[in-house]
């Protein structure tokens, strides 16, 4: 490609008096060698299509199948129920009244009390003599 660009510009170069025209026509003249010396440095247009540009298609890629699941319960444990506890109720405790025992009168049943000299037992009388 660079050969070529390198030919064109040589031939362009030595060549001046091949084109005979007015002023207008050298700048028209100009202006196309100039775009067409741009397309040929740049690589697009039909100097472009020389090399056609590879896109390489994407690699297949085949993966093996993903292996079976194989899923196993797990183990049913059944645990004992939990023990119940039956805690007693709080021993009630209750106090009793308080007990008032009145005292009996003392009745003495007999004859009235004398001071006598120690003595015998008189069991007709019930006192000493």
């Amino acid at each position: 490609m660079k050969h070529l660009a390198a030919a064109a510009l040589m031939s362009v170069v030595l060549l001046p008096g091949v084109a005979f025209a007015s002023s207008s026509t050298d700048a028209a003249l100009g202006l196309g060698a100039f775009a067409v010396f741009n397309q040929i440095l740049g690589g697009v247009g039909v100097f472009g299509a020389a090399h056609p540009a590879v896109v390489a298609p994407a690699p297949v890629v085949v993966t093996p199948p993903p292996p079976p699941v194989v899923y196993t319960p797990p183990p049913v444990y059944v645990a004992p129920p939990a023990p119940v506890y039956y805690t007693p109720p709080p021993p009630v405790i209750v106090a009793p009244r308080p007990v008032y025992v009145a005292p009996h009168p003392v009745v003495v049943y007999g004859p009235p009390y004398r001071h006598t000299k120690w003595g015998r037992w008189d069991s007709r009388h019930g006192y000493y003599r």
